[in-house]
């Protein structure tokens, strides 16, 4: 098994990007350890610091805190690493067909494996569309079949499916799902009773998500195509900071001006707007200081658990949350508890153990050059 190789010339790799699928992938895997649970307990719950920590939680509708970059950050790697993968594929003698063939295949196993985590939470077979692999089986789908076209092209039909969610939503005129902005009473809650027989009564999250957030991908994919290009590197990074700093402009604007609120749950326009320029900023504030100033010495332990992302992502959505944190409680939470150490020190240790203890495997697989993909 073998990883995908990101190069910018030959036997140059793109570190910013293994940088940044890696440092995505930690905050995930921290997050299925309860790491940023603990950090909202006492004695921080009510200090000063309690809104720092509040930042990687997701908001409760209206408004955007850090953690509902996640996601978006997500889906758009995918999307710069696709130029890379293509190139290299075409240049080992696969030919288009087989390329599409491996695409649609990797669709179908990513949906299969968002709809099997969604079993496994709820412990019975169910048919739920809300995890982020089965709204990615979609809009890797739509990003590949646009990659073909000039960037301009692409970015026009991403602004597209932007504008036709904000139609749908706002001209829906079903009654209890005509409320565009109102959580379970809009039309992605209508379409998930229509895909699901239900609604995600409670998050108001809903899975047809995957069509305003393929622009995230499709954007990761123009992105790509640009590090991809002959362009100097300053003209790379001044083009990513500039469709960044108009993107992020337009989304907060539309919040402020009222005419379209920043929602994540629903992936209103505004939100994939403003989520997709902190995505091409923090690219490409990456690309600036890892691949141009090559300050790159420390990255080394975020692009060990880059390199094997369905795999964690995988092992911590399963095997972590129903067995393995537990089985490392047992142990700290055992010793700590004979030498009568804090609740709260006692559950940030458990996090960190467990966070560790996972790094470490991510690096076991690293060292033995065994790299999941689908």
């Amino acid at each position: 098994m073998k990883t995908k190789e990101v190069e910018t010339s030959p036997g140059e790799r793109l570190l910013s990007l293994d940088f940044f699928r890696g440092l995505t992938m930690v905050l995930l895997v921290a997050e299925g350890t309860h790491l940023w649970s603990v950090l909202l307990q006492e004695p921080i719950s009510g200090s000063f610091i309690e809104p720092f920590f509040r930042q990687f939680h997701h908001h409760s509708w209206n408004g955007l805190r850090f953690w509902d970059l996640i996601q978006p950050f997500f889906m758009f790697i995918v999307g710069v690493a696709m130029p890379f993968s293509y190139e290299k594929r075409i240049s080992h003698g696969d030919s288009k067909n087989k390329i599409t063939k491996h695409i649609v295949q990797r669709s179908v196993v990513l949906l299969a494996l968002g709809v099997g985590l969604h079993c496994g939470y709820r412990r019975k077979l169910v048919w739920e569309l809300w995890n982020v692999l089965s709204q990615l089986s979609v809009t890797i789908l739509i990003a590949y079949f646009l990659m073909r076209y000039k960037w301009a092209t692409q970015i026009i039909v991403s602004i597209a499916l932007l504008l036709l969610t904000e139609f749908l939503y706002r001209t829906f005129p079903v009654e209890g799902y005509n409320q565009p902005f109102v959580k379970d009473h809009n039309f992605g809650s209508w379409m998930d009773m229509l895909l699901m027989g239900k609604i995600n009564n409670g998050g108001g999250w809903v899975a047809i998500n995957c069509i305003p957030t393929a622009a995230h991908t499709i954007w990761g994919v123009v992105a790509g195509q640009l590090l991809r290009s002959g362009k100097s590197s300053d003209q790379k990074l001044r083009l990513l900071l500039v469709f960044g700093g108009i993107s992020l402009f337009a989304g907060y604007l539309l919040d402020w001006t009222s005419i379209t609120p920043i929602i994540k749950r629903i992936s209103t326009s505004s939100f994939v707007l403003a989520s997709g320029g902190w995505a091409l900023l923090f690219l490409a504030l990456s690309y600036w200081l890892i691949d141009m100033k090559k300050r790159n010495n420390w990255i080394f332990p975020f692009v060990v658990v880059g390199m094997n992302p369905i795999f964690i992502y995988l092992f911590f959505n399963t095997v972590g949350t129903q067995w393995f944190n537990g089985f490392v409680a047992i142990f700290t939470q055992g010793f700590l508890n004979w030498v009568q150490t804090p609740d709260f020190i006692i559950a940030l240790f458990t996090s960190l153990t467990i966070l560790a203890l996972e790094w470490w495997m991510c690096y076991y697989l690293y060292q033995k050059r065994i790299f999941f993909r689908i």
